[in-house]
């Protein structure tokens, strides 16, 4: 994690998660991880309500405060986010009815009521601090899709739905299921959302803007190491039970790796300008960030070797 980050990564409740990425002993190959029960019991004391926040100083920011020039470009890290919650909470139902042992089930049906509310956080924002002129939230997620580029739909739309299609098909099939936590928990919350989640959110806390979105954030962001401690857990399971299962995680991440880092860029960055700032880090550095946390995560489920 960089400098900018730890100290929100170093919270008692974001070092409780068990996520390898924000442990600095996962480095040497010897983090923690909490059992599919403790992170259930986790999930309970980690309760938030979307509509205990407030957003009328966001309101304000946004309308007044953030040019319009940024606003459009802030469009592409949000509108990612909508309808990427709203996308895997989709996909979940299938994967959760897939999981071998009642325990994994139970915790992945709490995962289904997280995605829930990280819609509804993003469809209460978007409404309250009047981003997008919608009416509902099935208009609100037409909207937000212009601001995605193709690389995005490839990895939520093909990719993911691939497996997620086939285990519906074959619950049974514990290889596609690797293969599916592996896309979902590893690379879309792993490496995308949580890179995004944490630049937005210091980006937002440097400039003083958005209160109420940055704590819903946060929030949302603690959620997901929660999850990605599931997918880390699940996989060094899987890992240690057939090496047939630790191909599939490495088959499985040099097919998608390719294909999350075009989805780093927003579609109206040219590519020539990986390497300069904006709004607050650059291309190149969240790609670091992010294959930072991988390569944290594979340690801790025994597919690299410790530095």
């Amino acid at each position: 994690m960089t400098d900018q980050l730890a100290p929100r990564t170093d919270r008692t409740d974001f070092q409780a998660t068990s996520d390898p990425g924000v442990q600095e002993a996962a480095d040497r190959g010897e983090a923690k991880l909490l059992d599919y029960r403790e992170l259930y019991a986790l999930w309970e004391r980690q309760q938030w309500s979307v509509h205990a926040l407030d957003f009328s100083r966001d309101r304000t920011d946004w309308h007044e405060r953030i040019p319009p020039d940024d606003r459009f470009a802030r469009m592409y890290g949000l509108s990612s986010f909508f309808v990427g919650e709203q996308r895997v909470a989709a996909e979940l139902g299938p994967m959760m009815r897939a999981a071998p042992s009642e325990d994994m089930r139970i915790f992945l049906c709490t995962q289904i009521a997280d995605e829930a509310r990280h819609v509804a956080f993003f469809d209460r924002f978007y409404s309250e601090v009047g981003v997008l002129d919608a009416d509902d939230l099935e208009s609100r997620l037409a909207a937000v899709d212009e601001h995605l580029n193709p690389e995005f739909g490839v990895l939520f739309d093909e990719m993911l739905r691939d497996r997620v299609d086939r285990l519906a098909m074959e619950p049974e099939d514990l290889e596609t299921l690797v293969e599916g936590i592996t896309i979902y928990h590893m690379v879309i919350e792993g490496m995308l959302a949580l890179t995004g989640q944490h630049l937005i959110i210091s980006y937002n806390e440097d400039m003083g803007t958005l209160p109420a979105f940055v704590e819903g954030f946060t929030n949302v962001a603690r959620d997901e190491h929660r999850h990605v401690a599931f997918g880390a857990r699940f996989l060094r399971d899987m890992a240690g039970r057939e090496p047939r299962y630790q191909e599939a995680i490495t088959r499985t991440l040099g097919e998608v790796l390719p294909v999350a880092d075009g989805v780093l860029r927003p579609k109206w960055r040219d590519p020539a300008e990986d390497d300069i700032p904006f709004f607050g880090t650059s291309v190149t550095e969240a790609r670091a960030f992010a294959a930072k946390a991988l390569e944290r995560r594979l340690k801790a489920i025994g597919l690299a070797a410790a530095a």
